[in-house]
C-alpha cells in the first residue's frame, strides 16, 4: 500500500491544469507537506526526451499506435523512477496528466481501442492508479484558442473534431469513477477554480490520515 498520495490533473488543451497543478503542488508545500509536482509525458530524462519527440518534432511521421507505445514508455518510467519511490516515501504526487489521458486522446480522440489501452495503461503504471483526478472542463474550440496563444504543439494541431472527442472521452470516463474524477470547470477565474481543487484536495488528505 502506498504510504502517499497520488494526484493527477486532466482536461482538453487549454483547460489551465498545468497552472492549477503548480498552484495546489505550492499550496501543500506551504501547508508543510512534502509535495512533488511533475508531468506526464516527462518528468524523468528519457520522458523529457520523449516528450519532445511527441509535441515538438517537425517533419517526423508517428503513427497513432506509436504515438501510444511512446505515451506508454514514458509513464512506465516516471512511475518507476519518480512516482512509486515518492508514494512509497509517504509524499503527495501531482502529476500534470497521467492514463487517463491515454484513454481520451489515444482511444476516444484516436480511435485505439480502449481494451488495448487499458491493458498498456496496467502494464506501464505496475498498476498504480490516481487517488483524485481533477478534470478540468472546458469546451474543446476555447481551450484550442487559449492555448494557441503560447503557439501550439503537435497535439494542438491536429483538427477540432478530434480534440471534441477527446472532450467527451475525459466527461466519459469521469461518469464512470465519479468518487475518483472531480469535474471542475475550467472556464471561472484561477482564483476560484484553484480554491474548488483545495476542496477536493483537503477531503482526500483527510480521507488518507483516517485510513492510515
Amino acid at each position: 500500500m502506498n504510504k502517499g498520495i497520488f494526484i493527477t490533473f486532466e482536461g482538453p488543451e487549454g483547460c489551465g491544469k498545468s497552472t492549477q497543478s503548480v498552484l495546489i503542488a505550492e499550496h501543500l508545500e506551504r501547508l508543510g507537506l512534502h509535495c512533488v509536482h511533475t508531468r506526464e509525458p516527462g518528468g524523468t530524462g528519457l520522458g523529457e526526451k520523449i516528450r519532445k519527440l511527441l509535441l515538438h518534432s517537425r517533419g517526423t511521421r508517428i503513427s497513432d499506435m506509436a504515438e501510444l507505445f511512446l505515451f506508454e514508455a514514458a509513464r512506465a518510467e516516471i512511475v518507476d523512477e519518480l512516482i512509486a519511490p515518492s508514494l512509497k516515501a509517504g509524499r503527495i504526487v501531482v502529476c500534470d496528466r497521467f492514463s487517463d489521458a491515454t484513454l481520451s486522446y489515444q482511444g476516444y480522440g484516436g480511435g485505439i481501442p480502449l481494451k488495448l489501452i487499458r491493458a498498456l495503461n496496467r502494464i506501464s503504471t505496475a498498476g498504480l492508479r490516481p487517488d483524485l483526478t481533477i478534470l478540468l472542463d472546458i469546451d474543446a474550440a476555447v481551450g484550442l484558442k487559449r492555448a494557441a496563444r503560447k503557439g501550439r504543439d503537435r497535439m494542438e494541431h491536429k483538427d477540432l473534431a478530434y480534440h471534441k472527442r477527446i472532450r467527451e472521452g475525459y466527461l466519459k470516463l469521469a461518469g464512470a469513477e465519479p468518487s475518483r474524477i472531480k469535474v471542475i470547470k475550467g472556464t471561472p477565474p484561477i482564483k476560484t477554480i484553484q480554491k474548488t481543487i483545495r476542496r477536493e484536495v483537503e477531503i482526500v488528505i483527510q480521507r488518507h490520515k483516517r485510513s492510515g
